[in-house]
């Protein structure tokens, strides 16, 4: 068939209703309509090249096109395409549990699958409520979660998010939990010091799941990085403490590491970094290397024991495509990747040259703060850098600067006027610090102009 790029972008605005999108504005420019991929280049139907600056919104791990897991989807494809895990198996699905129980933090040797960042936690909730349901612990029914937090779109997921701007409007749809305060230094609500801000929010939560101890299921909280929130850092130590508090009320603790596992904080996981290992976990994102949709929910031996018996003990939970073979074929090559190509290692060297880059962002006069967890950054532009003013919501400063990095071949997108940096781990020193000369001039062109 042929077609113009005009037809394309007539039938886009025609039929397609883009996520996250306020379609008025789409509208009224000329869409960026992606035809390839090549490493960590996205390249449109005229055949220009961008860097893709956030990972394809965080997922690409190894670049776009790689032949490995190309390979791996090819052959599988030759021999089925789907096939249900209800009550059933297949090889590939067997495959990738025991891969990701051997690579997960230790303990979590039970996973559960789905397709999306949401429906991983969304599992979660529901395993962690329906645990303490079949232990007899029935007034277990609560969540503890934090604000600021983002855990996707479903109305499970959405119930324990805590961002106004995504949730708002949904709230009488939700269940109701209970809120501590975000561990944000930057513009923390407890007007704390940055180095008790995590103390102080910790204590906070103490005092929620102390004053509720008979009725908490479990924590609920984003691992290291609060990512949808603004790339908001965890302080030192919080991620330990979430862990202690958990322990000491005999609750639950879920962690969401959809954004930060698989090696974006520099580590396979989040947790890692305090030596943490949670009750139940979820993952995505990174987990087909950004090739097709799968997550898994990774629970312990303890927790998935409650559901064993008969059947009114079930978990009656499950998705048509739930072990897709195309998926956990494509997730065991992007895993094996990260051992053959030694991807960590070969991370650690960027990761501290892109800190060294991001100091040269501070000199910028309406960078107001700069976040950055392994290959997670957040550079939060303000109006007034002394006082730390935003700038006025209806302005779209955050996407005046990606409309202007475009025209330099980069595709990022903002958090609100945050900027994220998160490019594919594979880029290369030269190609990242063109990454970051061209986000650099943009914010320039946009903020001070």
């Amino acid at each position: 068939m042929e077609y113009s790029y005009e037809d394309l972008k007539r039938w886009d605005l025609e039929y397609f209703w883009h996520p996250f999108t306020q379609m008025t504005e789409y509208a009224q420019k000329d869409p960026l309509i992606i035809d390839k991929g090549e490493g960590i280049y996205l390249i449109d139907v005229h055949g220009n090249r961008y860097i893709d600056g956030v990972s394809s919104l965080w997922v690409n791990v190894h670049g776009h096109n790689h032949p490995k897991i190309n390979k791996a989807v090819r052959e599988q494809l030759e021999k089925i395409a789907h096939s249900t895990t209800l009550g059933i198996s297949n090889v590939p699905a067997i495959l990738l549990a025991k891969k990701l129980a051997e690579i997960a933090p230790p303990g979590l040797k039970k996973v559960f699958f789905s397709d999306t960042g949401a429906c991983a936690m969304e599992i979660a909730i529901k395993m962690a409520y329906h645990y303490w349901q079949n232990i007899g612990d029935k007034k277990r029914k609560k969540f503890v979660c934090l604000r600021n937090g983002y855990h996707g779109d479903t109305i499970g997921a959405m119930s324990v998010g805590g961002i106004d701007l995504f949730h708002a409007v949904y709230r009488p749809l939700l269940f109701e939990a209970y809120f501590a305060p975000s561990p944000y230094c930057y513009r923390c609500e407890l007007q704390a010091d940055p180095e008790n801000c995590g103390l102080l929010c910790l204590q906070k939560l103490e005092e929620i799941v102390a004053s509720h101890r008979d009725e908490i299921a479990a924590i609920v909280s984003e691992s290291t990085v609060q990512a949808a929130g603004g790339i908001i850092v965890m302080p030192d130590g919080y991620m330990k403490g979430l862990r202690e508090i958990a322990d000491r009320y005999g609750v639950l603790l879920v962690l969401d590491e959809v954004a930060v596992g698989f090696g974006r904080t520099g580590k396979m996981w989040g947790c890692e970094h305090e030596g943490v290992v949670p009750d139940i976990m979820a993952v995505a994102k990174g987990i087909t290397g950004g090739y097709l949709p799968v997550a898994a929910t990774l629970t312990t031996e303890k927790v998935y024991g409650a559901f064993l018996g008969d059947y009114t003990r079930t978990f009656y939970h499950g998705h048509t495509y739930t072990g897709n073979p195309l998926g956990c074929a494509a997730a065991l090559a992007n895993i094996e990747l990260f051992e053959e190509e030694r991807t960590l290692e070969k991370l650690q060297p960027k990761i501290e040259h892109l800190k060294g880059r991001l100091e040269e962002f501070k000199e910028l006069k309406h960078v107001g703060d700069i976040r950055q967890k392994g290959f997670m950054v957040g550079v939060e532009l303000v109006k007034d850098k002394d006082t730390k003013e935003p700038f006025p919501y209806g302005e779209r400063t955050g996407f005046k600067v990606i409309y202007k990095a475009r025209e330099r071949g980069v595709v990022i997108r903002p958090l609100g006027d945050v900027i994220v940096i998160l490019p594919p781990l594979v880029i290369d020193t030269p190609e990242l610090d063109r990454l970051l000369d061209v986000i650099k001039w943009a914010i320039k062109e946009v903020t001070e102009k």
